[in-house]
């Protein structure tokens, strides 16, 4: 009981201390939840946009080194391909990046 007790207590005091920490004046609080949500956003696009490149690199050099595995003469004629798609992927994935700083 006095293990839960310490667990809930633990949990509820940083809810009730921190609120007097976020407290500001209602002047100028738009321009800062302006530049807060431009930073979560682009964090979210980034994240996403690495998270989805890196998903589609995974799968095209898996599907690339299966063909290799199955056929060992075909390697020629799928490396290039396969080096051409993970470019595009990457370029993908810096352009979500500039698109960021762009707008931030």
């Amino acid at each position: 009981m006095k293990k839960k007790m310490l667990f809930l207590m633990s949990l509820a005091a940083p809810l009730l201390i921190a609120g007097t920490a976020f407290a500001q004046d209602a002047v100028g609080s738009n321009e800062n939840d302006v530049s807060m949500a431009k930073a979560i956003g682009a964090a979210l696009a980034i994240g996403l946009a690495a998270f989805g490149g890196s998903l589609g690199q995974g799968r095209a050099a898996a599907a690339a080194l299966e063909g290799i595995a199955r056929n060992p003469n075909a390697s020629g004629k799928l490396f290039v391909p396969m080096i051409l798609g993970l470019a595009l992927i990457e370029s993908l994935v810096i352009y979500a990046l500039v698109i960021v700083f762009v707008k931030m």
